[in-house]
C-alpha cells in the first residue's frame, strides 16, 4: 500500500512539475514562438518571417517598454545593450539630477526596498486582507458590532474559514512534496547501489542501464532519469523554496514587508520610496520576461527577442508573494512619466483592496496613449467568473481602451493548443500568445525554458514594440486594435478547456478568437496608416 501511494504521488508530481509539457506534441524548436506555422510547422508568431520579408532595409526608432516585474539582470549579455538608460541622470552621484523624484534611477526604479534593504518575500493579498479584518473583529461577535460593520464582519467570518483551509491545504501539499523529494533521493540511492557507485558519482548511463523488476522499479528509474533529462533537481529545489515561502511568508499573519520598505502604506499618494537597485534578489522571472521582449537578435548568443530596437525600463514591484496595489500604481505612473510607450505586467492576484488607486494610474496611462499588456493568469480558470487583478475595468464599469489581456498557447494547432494552465475568458481575455516551453534569458548570463501567461504577455509587448518602432505615429488604441485584428483566426478550432479538459471552440475562451501574429500585425499597420 505504501509503495502504491508513493508511486501515485510520484507520477503525479512528475505531471505537475512538467504541467505545461502538453505531452501529445513533440519537443518544439527552442525559438518556436518566433517561427511560422506554414514554413516551420509550429504555431509561432511569424516573427522571423516578418524580419525577412517585411523589414529588410527599413529604419526604425527605439521604443521604451517598461517591465513591471520581480527585477531584471541589466548586465545580462543578451540584454545589456537593450536596457533603458535615463540619460538625464548621472549614475550613482546621490542626486536626483532630472528632478523626477527618484535618485539615480539610471535603468528604472525598485519600489520594493529601502536605502539599505530589499523585499524578497511577501504575503498573498488574501492574507493581508484577512489580517486587516482580523485586527478589527477578532474576539467580537455579531451582537457586539455596529450595523455599519455587519457586511465586513460577515466577510471576516468567511475569510476566517478560508484562511484555516488554505493553511491546512498548504501544509498537506508541503508534506506530500517532502515525500516526493525523499522518493527521488531513494531512487538515486537505489540505482547507485545497484551500479556499485556513490550517489554523487551516479550518471545518466547508470540510470539507463538499470533494469527494473516491477512497476515500482520503473517509477524509480523514470524519476531518477528526470533528474538528468528534465531539470527535475532544479524543479525540486524551486518547489522546496515555494513551500517554505508559503508557510513562512504567504500565509504568515505576523510578517509585513512594509517594515522593510519604511513607507506609510496608508498614504496611497506617497511615491518617494524605494531605491535604484532594479535587479533585486530574485530576478529570474523579470529577466526571462525582458528577454522575450528584447534579447539581442542575431548576435550569436542566447535567444532572439521579438523586437530589436527597444529599450527595457525596469520597474521592480513583484515580490515572492503578491504585489501591492500602491506599488503597481506608482510603477505605472513612473513608467508613463519617464517615456514608456508600452507597459508589460506579467503578474496578477485575486484581491485588490485599493483597486481604485490602480485604476487611477491605468486611466493616466490610457490618457497618454500607453499600451498596457497584462498576463491573464495561470489558474486554469475563467476570468469572466473569477476576477484577476489588475484589470482594465474600473469600479464604474468603464474599460481602458489601451489594455490587452493575454492568455497562453502552445506550439501545436490542435486540441492541446491552449496551455493547460492558462486562464481564459470570452469577455475578459483579448488574445492568446505563445507561453509554453519558452526559452529566454535568466540572471548571470544564463537561459532556461519557462511556461506561463507571464511569457505570453511579453510576446504581445514585444510585437507591439516592434510595430511601434517602425510606425511610431500609431496611438495606443490603434496599436491594440491592429494587434488583435491581425491575429491568426482560431475561432472554430476545437480545444481542451483548461481546468476541465472539455472540448470547446477557441472563440469561447477568447473575445477575439485569435492568436498573435507579428507578420500580420506589420501588414495591418501599413493598411491602417495608408502607406
Amino acid at each position: 500500500m505504501y509503495k502504491k501511494t508513493l508511486l501515485s504521488l510520484c507520477l503525479g508530481a512528475l505531471f505537475v512539475l512538467n504541467h505545461s509539457a502538453q505531452f501529445d506534441i513533440p519537443n518544439p524548436p527552442e525559438n518556436w514562438f518566433n517561427l511560422d506555422e506554414s514554413a516551420d510547422g509550429t504555431a509561432g508568431m511569424s516573427t522571423e518571417k516578418a524580419y525577412k520579408e517585411l523589414l529588410q532595409g527599413k529604419t526604425s526608432k527605439p521604443v521604451v517598454v517598461a517591465v513591471l516585474d520581480s527585477g531584471v539582470d541589466v548586465e545580462h549579455e543578451d540584454l545589456k545593450a537593450n536596457v533603458w538608460v535615463n540619460r538625464d541622470e548621472i549614475p550613482e552621484n546621490g542626486v536626483d539630477d532630472d528632478a523626477n523624484g527618484y535618485v539615480d534611477d539610471v535603468h528604472g526604479w525598485n519600489f520594493l526596498g529601502s536605502a539599505t534593504e530589499d523585499v524578497v518575500y511577501d504575503n498573498l493579498e488574501f492574507t493581508r486582507v484577512y489580517r486587516s479584518l482580523l485586527r478589527r473583529f477578532e474576539g467580537k461577535n455579531s451582537d457586539t458590532i455596529s450595523s455599519d460593520e455587519k457586511k465586513d464582519f460577515k466577510r471576516y467570518k468567511l475569510m476566517e474559514k478560508q484562511y484555516a483551509k488554505r493553511v491546512e491545504d498548504a501544509q498537506e501539499e508541503a508534506a506530500e512534496f517532502l515525500m516526493i523529494q525523499q522518493f527521488y533521493e531513494m531512487a538515486r540511492s537505489h540505482i547507485a547501489d545497484g551500479a556499485g557507485v556513490s550517489v554523487d558519482d551516479l550518471t545518466r548511463d547508470h540510470v539507463i542501464g538499470f533494469t527494473p523488476s516491477d512497476e515500482f522499479g520503473e517509477a524509480l528509474k523514470e524519476l531518477a532519469l528526470a533528474g538528468f533529462d528534465d531539470n527535475l533537481e532544479a524543479d525540486l529545489a524551486e518547489g522546496k523554496r515555494h513551500y517554505d515561502s508559503m508557510m513562512e511568508y504567504s500565509y504568515n499573519l505576523d510578517f509585513n514587508s512594509r517594515d522593510i520598505i519604511g513607507d506609510d502604506y496608508e498614504n496611497l499618494d506617497e511615491r518617494d520610496y524605494g531605491n535604484n537597485r532594479v535587479k533585486g534578489e530574485r530576478a529570474n522571472h523579470g529577466t526571462h520576461v525582458a528577454g522575450i521582449i528584447g534579447a539581442l537578435r542575431d548576435n550569436g548568443v542566447g535567444i532572439n527577442g521579438v523586437t530589436q530596437n527597444v529599450e527595457i525600463m525596469v520597474v521592480r514591484v513583484v515580490p515572492d508573494g503578491d504585489e501591492h496595489d500602491k506599488d503597481i500604481a506608482n510603477a505605472i505612473f513612473y513608467a508613463v512619466d519617464n517615456g514608456a510607450r508600452i507597459i508589460n505586467m506579467s503578474f496578477g492576484k485575486s484581491y485588490s483592496p485599493h483597486k481604485s488607486h490602480v485604476d487611477k494610474a491605468v486611466k493616466y496611462a490610457e490618457s497618454k496613449g500607453v499600451l498596457l499588456v497584462h498576463a491573464a493568469g495561470n489558474s486554469s480558470r475563467s476570468n469572466d467568473n473569477s476576477p484577476n487583478f489588475p484589470n482594465p475595468r474600473n469600479e464604474n464599469g468603464e474599460e481602458c481602451s489601451t489594455w490587452i489581456e493575454v492568455g497562453a498557447h502552445g506550439p501545436s494547432v490542435g486540441e492541446s493548443f491552449v496551455a493547460d494552465f492558462s486562464n481564459f475568458g470570452k469577455k475578459t481575455v483579448d488574445v492568446f500568445a505563445p507561453g509554453v516551453r519558452i526559452d529566454s534569458t535568466t540572471p548571470g548570463d544564463t537561459y532556461q525554458a519557462n511556461d506561463g501567461t507571464s511569457m505570453a504577455a511579453p510576446m504581445v509587448s514585444g510585437a507591439a514594440a516592434l510595430v511601434l518602432s517602425y510606425y511610431p505615429e500609431l496611438t495606443g488604441q490603434q496599436l491594440k486594435t491592429l494587434l488583435i485584428k491581425s491575429g491568426t483566426n482560431r475561432k472554430k478550432l476545437k480545444v481542451n478547456t483548461p481546468g476541465s479538459g472539455k472540448k470547446t471552440k477557441f472563440k469561447k475562451l477568447c473575445s477575439s478568437g485569435v492568436q498573435l501574429n507579428v507578420y500580420n500585425a506589420l501588414v495591418e499597420a501599413e493598411k491602417m496608416l495608408g502607406k
